[in-house]
C-alpha cells in the first residue's frame, strides 16, 4: 500500500542534507554528505557543480529512496534549495562550463563592483534595487566572468545558481524563485517583480537569466533521463526551490512580520521579515521573502562556521587525530575549554572578516584579526573569543536593524552552531536578545519537504510548519555581562575603522 512522501534536498557549503517527510511533517528517514569547498586563489570560494551540486543531490536521492517501504512512486512532490547567490554559466544542456563562483564568501570580483557603482551611481543602484553591490552580488561576478574568461562567457547559454542548475537537471527548465532573485544584485527589480534591462545591459542579455516563480511553485515534472540519475518517478513534481536560508527560515516557523531567522551555517545568516516593502538600508539587503506580498530584510557574515573550522583544523590537529582514533568530538574539547574561560575571553576580541565581510561594513578588502593577547591567554581564550567575535557582529546587526524602527521580535535560531551552547549564550548575551531554538534541526530541507507539499497541495499552507516543530527552547540573555560586553563591543567596532585603511593594503598587495 502506498503513502504519500514529501523529498527536501539542500546542498550546503560544507554537506548536503536530505529528508524524507509525510504531510504531517514526520522524518521517516534523512541523509547527509560531506563536501569539499575549493579555494583555487585567495578570495575565491568555489564548488564544483557536477561533483558536489548534482552529485549529492542524487546520492541523497538514492539513498533516502532506498529506505524500507519506501518506493519512488510515494515521492509526491520534490523541492530543493542550496547555497546562493552563485555565479554557473551552463550551456544549452545544462552542462556546467566551468566551477561554481559561490556566494559572499568569493570575493573576486571587487574590481567590477567598483566599476558598476561608478557607471551607474552607488546610491542609485540602491534606490532602484533596494541593494548595494558587495561580495554577494551576481552581477559583478558575471562581469568577472565576462571580462577574465570570455570563452566561457561566450559558451553560457545561461548564467544560474546551485538551486536553479539542480532544478534544470531534474525538469529541463530553467528558473528561480523571487527571493533568490532578489538576490541577484544589481539584475532584479523588487518592486516590479522582474528582471530590469537597465541593469543586465553590459552584463548579459536578459534571457541569459532563468524564468521567475515563487518559491513553492511547481517548476516542472521528472524526466526520464533524471529519474535514471535520481531513482525518482518520472512525472514527479518539482518546486522551484530556494537559496538555503529561505528554506531553513521557513523550517523554524519564520513567516509572520517581526520574526527574524539566525543560521549558524558556515556564515551566520539573519532574515527578518517585515510587511513593508520599502524597509531598506544600504548596510543590508532587501527583497521579496518566500510567498507573495511578503518582504524581508537580510544580513549575512562571511564567516562563522567557516572560522570554527579553520580554527580547529590549524591549533587542533591533535584533537582531530585524536576523534579519528574514537576520541571525543574535537568540536566538542574546544567547547569545554572556551566554556572554562571567563565571558570576554579576558580581552582577546576577534574581527571575523577572514573572507572579508558581508554586512554591515560590505568590504571584501576587510581582514580578519586575533586582537589582545597576552602570554596569559590559551586556547581556550582564543576559540571563546572566536565565538564572542561573531556575537560582537550580531549585536551590530541587532542595534542596526533596531536604528530603522526592525528590531527583531523574536530571534528563531537554527543550523550546526546552534549545538554549541557557549556561542548560542554568548550571542544572547552579547546582543541582548533572547533566542529559540526549535526542537526539530533537519534544517533547510525540512523546510524544503514543506514548500514541496505546499506546491501539490499535501500541506495546507507554511504556518504548518509550527505544528511540525512544536515548542522551541529559550536561551535567555544574562543580563548580568552587559557590563562586560558593552565594552568589548565599542572596540570590536573600532578595530575595524582604526585599521582598514592597512587591511586595504594587504589586499592591494595580494595577500
Amino acid at each position: 500500500m502506498g503513502q504519500d512522501l514529501l523529498l527536501g534536498i539542500d546542498i550546503g557549503t560544507y554537506e548536503s542534507k536530505g529528508v524524507l517527510a509525510t504531510p504531517q511533517g514526520e522524518v521517516i528517514a534523512q541523509a547527509a554528505i560531506p563536501h569539499k569547498l575549493l579555494f583555487p586563489h585567495a578570495g575565491w570560494a568555489e564548488h564544483d557543480p557536477e561533483l558536489t551540486w548534482w552529485g549529492d543531490f542524487c546520492t541523497l536521492s538514492k539513498s533516502l529512496l532506498s529506505t524500507d517501504g519506501v518506493s519512488p512512486q510515494d515521492v509526491k512532490g520534490v523541492a530543493v534549495s542550496a547555497i546562493g547567490p552563485d555565479v554557473l554559466p551552463i550551456d544549452e544542456n545544462f552542462k556546467p562550463l566551468r566551477m561554481g563562483i559561490l556566494y559572499g564568501i568569493d570575493t573576486r570580483a571587487v574590481v567590477e563592483i567598483d566599476e558598476l557603482n561608478a557607471k551607474h551611481g552607488e546610491d542609485v543602484i540602491f534606490n532602484e534595487t533596494a541593494n548595494s553591490l558587495s561580495s554577494q552580488s551576481t552581477g559583478p561576478k558575471i562581469l568577472w566572468l565576462k571580462k577574465n574568461e570570455p570563452e566561457i562567457y561566450k559558451k553560457a547559454r545561461w548564467f544560474v545558481d546551485a538551486t536553479t542548475f539542480i532544478v534544470a537537471r531534474l525538469t529541463s527548465r530553467v528558473v528561480v524563485d523571487h527571493f533568490s532573485a532578489g538576490a541577484m544584485v544589481p539584475m532584479y527589480d523588487p518592486w516590479k517583480r522582474e528582471w530590469n534591462p537597465k541593469y543586465t545591459k553590459g552584463i548579459l542579455e536578459v534571457n541569459q537569466l532563468p524564468e521567475i516563480l515563487w518559491s513553492h511553485e511547481i517548476a516542472g515534472h521528472i524526466t526520464e533521463s533524471a529519474s535514471k540519475e535520481t531513482g525518482l518517478a518520472v512525472g514527479t513534481p518539482v518546486t522551484t526551490g530556494t537559496i538555503d536560508a529561505g528554506a531553513e527560515a521557513l523550517s523554524v516557523g519564520v513567516i509572520e512580520p517581526g520574526e527574524m531567522m539566525m543560521m549558524y551555517g558556515s556564515t551566520i545568516f539573519m532574515i527578518q521579515v517585515t510587511d513593508n516593502d520599502q524597509a531598506r538600508d544600504k548596510r543590508l539587503w532587501a527583497n521579496p521573502y518566500l510567498f507573495p506580498g511578503t518582504w524581508c530584510l537580510l544580513a549575512g557574515m562571511a564567516t562563522s562556521g567557516a572560522l570554527t573550522r579553520w580554527f580547529r583544523d590549524n591549533f587542533a590537529k591533535e584533537l582531530i587525530t585524536a576523534e579519528e582514533n574514537g576520541g571525543e568530538n574535537s568540536y566538542s574539547v574546544l567547547v569545554k575549554e572556551a566554556e572554562a574561560t571567563p565571558a570576554g575571553a579576558e580581552g582577546v576580541i576577534v574581527l571575523p572578516y577572514f573572507s572579508g565581510e558581508r554586512t554591515p561594513i560590505m568590504d571584501p578588502r576587510a581582514r580578519g584579526m586575533i586582537f589582545g593577547l597576552s602570554l596569559t591567554h590559551t586556547r581556550g581564550h582564543l576559540f571563546r573569543s572566536v565565538l564572542e567575535g561573531m556575537g560582537h557582529g550580531v549585536k551590530q546587526h541587532v542595534d542596526l536593524f533596531t536604528a530603522i524602527g526592525a528590531r527583531p521580535r523574536r530571534i528563531k535560531s537554527v543550523g550546526g552552531g546552534t549545538k554549541n551552547a557557549v556561542w548560542l549564550q554568548a550571542v544572547s548575551d552579547i546582543s541582548g536578545v533572547p533566542q529559540e531554538v526549535a526542537p526539530l534541526t533537519f534544517g533547510a530541507s525540512y523546510g524544503d519537504a514543506l514548500l514541496a507539499g505546499v506546491a501539490v497541495g499535501l500541506v495546507s499552507g507554511p504556518e504548518e510548519i509550527l505544528v511540525w516543530q512544536g515548542q522551541s527552547k529559550i536561551i535567555e540573555p544574562d543580563k548580568k555581562l552587559a557590563a562586560t560586553y558593552a565594552p568589548l563591543s565599542e572596540i570590536y567596532s573600532s578595530l575595524y575603522q582604526s585599521t582598514k585603511e592597512q587591511m586595504h593594503k594587504l589586499h592591494e598587495m595580494d595577500y
